[in-house]
């Protein structure tokens, strides 16, 4: 009877180990957040079937199981980060994940429901920001730009609310989960927030009700391109070419510029972060 366990035992680990490798050199699973990665992958679907690749789409919400499934083989590549987070993320959670290359940029923006005008701030009110430490240095910077606070000098991409070093209106700066930003704007419990472009089109936000955006011709916009992420040591996998080749295509650039209205912006880099022609 104990054989008997045993063996079953050893079938069921057999079958979960293969449940989580990919066998198939023209299967290409790739996790994304829903907007708007997945459905760009989704618009090249057919365009990879095609070349004889069947691309399977794994949407998340949030900005961690993409990449710990990715680590785990679960996935063989994900879209829905930018390479200052993709790095960070390898730094504190010991993963190894590189770039093939950039596809979009999308805008971070500082939204409010209940202000026309970044002029209308009061003092002391409570503004929001991702809490992830890129998007929240991202976020910094932005307020900085307009004006809003000042921070120490040289603190760039890795800011944090420690390097406040001007705060006219003692604003009360709050880092929160940024999926959940959007929300709690909506009820009311900040006068701003500034959110990811991903985050703001899954809430019905334009970005026209932005207060202030980032522009494509700042350095942000190179710097957090969106990319497409693979373990270290894949990049040459032919899936990959594929893959690339369909989603930096004029076919992709016309579908974001008609359907994201400028929240997100097409930017196509190689895989060191270098804008293509």
């Amino acid at each position: 009877m104990k054989k008997i366990l045993i063996i079953g035992a050893l079938i069921i680990a057999v079958l979960i180990l293969n449940a989580c490798s990919n066998d198939n050199p023209y299967r290409i699973r790739v996790g994304a957040s829903s907007t708007p990665h997945a459905q760009i992958l989704e618009l090249v679907r057919e365009d990879l079937a095609a070349e004889g690749f069947e691309l399977v789409i794994s949407t998340f919400s949030d900005f961690i199981l993409p990449n710990l499934s990715l680590d785990q083989r679960e996935l063989d590549a994900n879209f829905f980060q930018h390479k200052p987070f993709m790095n960070n993320f390898n730094e504190t959670r010991g993963t190894d994940l590189v770039s093939i290359g950039g596809i979009h940029y999308e805008p971070l923006g500082i939204y409010s429901n209940t202000l026309n005008s970044l002029e209308g701030v009061q003092a002391n009110s409570r503004v929001l920001i991702p809490i992830d430490l890129t998007n929240q240095a991202r976020a910094l910077l932005l307020l900085e730009a307009n004006g809003l606070i000042t921070l120490r000098e040289g603190a760039g991409i890795a800011a944090t609310p420690n390097d406040i070093i001007g705060d006219p209106l003692n604003l009360t700066i709050t880092p929160m989960t940024a999926a959940l930003i959007p929300a709690a704007l909506a009820n009311n419990e900040a006068a701003l927030g500034v959110i990811n472009g991903n985050f703001a089109l899954q809430n019905g936000l334009s970005i026209n009700d932005a207060l202030a955006i980032e522009t494509k011709d700042s350095t942000a916009a190179l710097t957090y391109v969106n990319i497409v992420a693979v373990r270290r040591g894949t990049e040459d996998d032919p899936r990959f070419a594929a893959l690339i080749n369909a989603l930096q295509s004029q076919k992709v650039i016309d579908f974001i510029e008609q359907n994201f209205y400028g929240a997100v912006v097409p930017l196509f880099t190689d895989r060191n972060g270098n804008p293509l022609e």
